[in-house]
């Protein structure tokens, strides 16, 4: 009973987020200082939020309501615009919890944790899935996954359907309570085995749930750099900058935190020697890195503002048809795009 009382009480030091450090059990506690300054982390969260909810409602706007017949493409990022919408929801929540309390209770936090897996998984999933695609059409010539729509819809169903199944702990472990010493958490409460239930289920998620679909990934892309370096096809070449300009942005800011939580579960199983120093630098590489992966969200539509000629295109047609510039200029910008127009692998955002 005496080893819980010390877990929660250095665990009151850290962010009590999905993946932050949980302490081991059996060690003498560590002096900790504040990794990072909370009311700037709070301003961070408010300006990733505001970003998210209009970057990610404009790409939203911007696919459906284009006429033409969607891309399997569009329709994943389609589905990652909405995921990461459903993030957003919780920004609010998480930026008070980093300067306060859990104010909330159980029922928030319960849902609020959920929301956040279910964006993470959903959105390497769904990349996942648009490297399969982009490898088939482009390495193998085949349209499978463009042309029947019923694949795409089964995919689409079954990302959320797994994404949702691997965040089912949050609903289960999750919980609101009252530690020895500070204030109310929102954290995985598993009783007196929490700290080797929460490794397992760590170990678990982070390799099925982040580096399974990387190594898919890895794959997919490789194989079509190499075929796209031997094509002069320009169109496909503009087409793919843009999704891998998608792929290295997350891979960026994720891939630092699911490492560092994996190094911090090998520590937890006494596999990496554990001491005060590299306990507290672990400490700090998780809160920023954690801060560092939730920027992302927000991140996508600058990419297809930025590099996504069509979806440039698309929004100014918007604009067009709704007076806010004139027809004259959207035409101007539209002839530049006559090429990529006609082509079969045509996509309202890329």
């Amino acid at each position: 009973m005496n080893n819980i009382n010390v877990d929660l009480t250095e665990f009151l030091d850290v962010f009590t987020d999905v993946n932050t450090y949980i302490p081991s059990p059996d060690t003498t506690p560590c002096p900790k200082s504040s990794p990072v300054n909370k009311y700037a982390v709070f301003i961070v969260y408010a300006t990733v939020f505001l970003l998210n909810i209009i970057g990610n409602s404009l790409v939203i706007l911007v696919i459906c309501y284009n006429k033409v017949k969607k891309s399997s493409t569009d329709v994943y990022l389609l589905n990652l615009a909405a995921a990461d919408l459903l993030f957003s929801v919780t920004l609010p929540f998480w930026a008070t919890y980093r300067v306060k309390e859990w104010v909330f209770g159980i029922a928030m936090c319960k849902i609020v944790s959920v929301l956040q897996e279910v964006n993470f998984y959903s959105g390497i999933f769904l990349l996942a899935c648009i490297s399969v695609d982009r490898y088939l059409a482009i390495v193998h010539a085949t349209e499978f996954f463009t042309n029947k729509k019923y694949g795409v819809t089964i995919s689409i169903i079954a990302i959320w359907i797994i994404a949702f199944g691997i965040s089912i702990p949050s609903i289960w472990f999750r919980d609101v309570f009252l530690p020895p010493r500070g204030g109310i958490v929102c954290h995985e409460n598993l009783g007196p085995y929490t700290s080797d239930w929460m490794i397992n289920i760590r170990i678990g998620r982070h390799v099925m749930g982040f580096f399974i679909p990387l190594l898919v990934m890895l794959f997919c892309y490789g194989f079509v750099i190499k075929t796209l370096l031997r094509t002069k096809n320009s169109q496909k070449h503009r087409a793919m900058k843009v999704i891998l300009a998608v792929f290295l942005v997350f891979l960026i800011c994720w891939l630092p935190h699911n490492i560092t939580v994996m190094v911090d579960s090998l520590m937890r199983r006494g596999h990496v020697n554990e001491t005060c120093s590299l306990r507290n630098q672990l400490d700090t590489a998780l809160h920023i890195t954690e801060v560092f992966g939730y920027t992302h969200s927000c991140i996508n539509p600058i990419l297809y503002a930025f590099i996504g000629q069509k979806f440039r295109h698309s929004f100014m047609t918007i604009l067009a048809n709704k007076g806010i510039i004139s027809k004259d200029r959207l035409s101007s910008y539209g002839r530049s795009l006559s090429v990529m127009s006609s082509s079969a692998h045509t996509s309202t955002t890329i």
